[in-house]
């Protein structure tokens, strides 16, 4: 009978979860997504490979929990960005920026990693909802702002991004960039309000 290494039955099967979690994280971050397989992660979580399946169904399972779990630190870290923000615009800037910075400092990675992964069927609505909810306060920042196409403002604030990505991904400094998409963004944003 294995020890547990936590004050009770619940407490420990949350930690060796995380602990497998971590190892997945870790393996992602080395070698990519395609580098999370069931055998790989119990080896360096230490843990025999049946121990992975009391936890995860697959290592596809494996991976749509890390991808829910970035997407909610993602938004944890959007929302703290546009904290007692009251004007749309400042909260649309501090969005942009705080968007960009996760960017800058690699995380976005991961992302792109993870999703390169088909997730199960039955985890595609969890993972579309937390895109949802970290996309939620740009679009109630773009109704406030009284911009009457919604989609066309948020597709321009995507191609504004998507480039500034592109230029910090490819060595660019990034807050000079972060700074320029911001006022490009914020520029455009509030020209297309007086429509």
């Amino acid at each position: 009978m294995p020890k547990i290494q936590a004050p009770n039955l619940a407490a420990h099967r949350e930690f060796r979860r995380q602990q497998l979690m971590a190892a997945a994280m870790e393996l992602a971050l080395a070698d990519g997504a395609q580098a999370i397989t069931v055998a790989a992660v119990a080896a360096k979580a230490g843990l025999a490979r049946s121990s992975i399946y009391e936890y995860f169904s697959s290592s596809a399972d494996l991976v749509a929990d890390l991808v829910i779990e970035e997407l909610d630190y993602y938004t944890l870290r959007l929302a703290d960005a546009i904290k007692g923000a009251e004007d749309p615009f400042e909260k649309l800037s501090l969005w942009i920026a705080e968007g960009l910075r996760y960017v800058a400092d690699g995380r976005h990675m991961l992302v792109k990693s993870l999703n390169t992964i088909t997730t199960p069927e039955y985890r595609k609505e969890e993972i579309a909802l937390g895109h949802r909810k970290l996309i939620a306060p740009l679009r109630e920042a773009l109704v406030a702002t009284g911009i009457k196409d919604l989609a066309m403002a948020s597709a321009f604030i995507s191609s504004i991004t998507d480039a500034a990505s592109i230029r910090i991904e490819s060595g660019n400094a990034a807050e000079p960039e972060i700074h320029n998409a911001t006022l490009f963004a914020i520029a455009g944003l509030r020209a297309l309000a007086t429509i």
